[in-house]
């Protein structure tokens, strides 16, 4: 029933061969699909695309074929080029920002989706319709108390949510430069204790009772010293915290190499921690917080590395997740409660220098529940010894 899809994949320059589409065949005889079009969206990409650059060619032929867009790229040139002309927003002193009014999530929301049907041109430097570098609460480059961001990079570092597709990466764990210091201060967090069976000798026992012994040699063993430390890495990565990519895969290549914790599991997150913990960001795979708070007790130390840097929205509110199309039933301060609660050795690292911490409101917020220390050598060994002090 799919022959069409083939021979349209084909004619769009993707060079899908004979075998390949077999194998998709095959996998949807038996039900990988799940009789879902985004689960066969993902399949058929996964199977018949080679190359990733290929993916936004895969993309529009999917869209042009099974949802009846245009096959054309004209709107895209027409955007880009919309983009590249944008003009820049002035800077609005203190005053003039006071008086754009600030909306609530819900009603910013469904304002947003009115205005996307009823704007039919591109618009640049307004202050109503979707565009760019004005104060309407939507679109980008602009200045507004509060909004949502559609696409690019970030600029004023005000936007509620941010209405684009979501690509991040994990963080590499085989860096070598400067690994050293960072392991060098994690061993700090070492509790060594002796325990399980007596399999290593004893030297200053041994020369005592062999002494004692009038000189007839007793050999003493004992149980060797282990280090009992199990640590949790949380790690925001993405947006704002892209610029601390290569600071954040120092710690977590030290931290990932290091023998000597009894236990150790990291988890990504992206601004603040919902109801899932992703174990591979690149594919938005992950478990259940509420999981991984169940499974792992309060004798754990936790780390959370991140900017802290985000619309209070993100912890107060239902539905106010960065992510445009992710709706949180929770909000994000309820969740940094509950990790905190149950691994009260905890531990903020925020890559941001301490003088920006009192001007941003999230940052406040996060500090009433986390200690929090920058994210340099100081600041961890700081952070180190404060885990050290606490008790459970």
């Amino acid at each position: 029933m799919f022959i069409g899809f083939f021979y349209y994949l084909r004619s769009r320059n993707l060079h899908v061969s004979l075998s390949e589409w077999m194998t998709l065949m095959e996998a949807l005889q038996k039900g990988l699909a799940d009789s879902s079009l985004a689960h066969f969206y993902n399949l058929c990409r996964c199977i018949c695309v080679k190359n990733e650059a290929k993916f936004d060619l895969f993309d529009q032929c999917f869209a042009e074929y099974f949802r009846g867009a245009e096959a054309s790229t004209e709107t895209i040139d027409h955007v880009l080029e919309w983009l590249r002309r944008a003009p820049l927003m002035q800077d609005l002193d203190p005053e003039e920002l006071a008086k754009l009014r600030a909306m609530d999530l819900d009603a910013l929301r469904e304002e947003f989706e009115r205005r996307l049907e009823e704007q039919k041109e591109e618009h640049n430097g307004g202050n109503y319709w979707i565009g760019t570098g004005g104060t309407s609460p939507f679109g980008h480059g602009g200045s507004h108390p509060s909004g949502v961001r559609v696409g690019g990079t970030r600029r004023g570092g005000s936007a509620m949510q941010v209405a684009t597709k979501r690509r991040f990466q994990n963080l590499r764990s085989d860096r070598v430069l400067d690994v050293r210091q960072v392991a060098t201060a994690l061993r700090q967090l070492r509790r060594l204790t002796r325990d399980g069976r007596e399999e290593e000798l004893a030297l200053d026992e041994t020369i005592d009772a062999t002494a004692k012994n009038a000189g007839d040699l007793e050999i003493i063993f004992q149980p060797p010293r282990k280090n009992t430390v199990k640590l949790l890495l949380l790690m925001d990565v993405g947006g704002s915290m892209t610029p601390h990519t290569r600071l954040c895969e120092l710690l977590f290549s030290a931290a990932h190499k290091a023998s000597h914790f009894k236990s150790f599991k990291h988890y990504y997150f992206h601004n603040c921690p919902y109801e899932k913990l992703f174990t591979d960001m690149a594919q938005r795979k992950g478990v259940p917080t509420q999981e991984v708070l169940q499974q792992l007790d309060r004798t754990w130390y936790t780390v959370i590395v991140g900017d802290a840097a985000m619309s209070p929205y993100e912890l107060t509110a239902r539905g106010g997740s960065v992510d445009y199309f992710h709706y949180n039933e929770e909000p994000g301060l309820r969740w940094l409660q509950r990790i905190h609660e149950r691994f009260p050795r905890a531990a903020w690292l925020n890559p941001d220098p301490p003088r920006y911490w009192s001007a941003t409101q999230s940052t406040i917020m996060i500090q009433d529940i986390f200690a929090m220390f920058p994210f340099t050598i100081a600041g961890l060994e700081k952070a180190i010894a404060h885990l050290r002090q606490q008790r459970v």
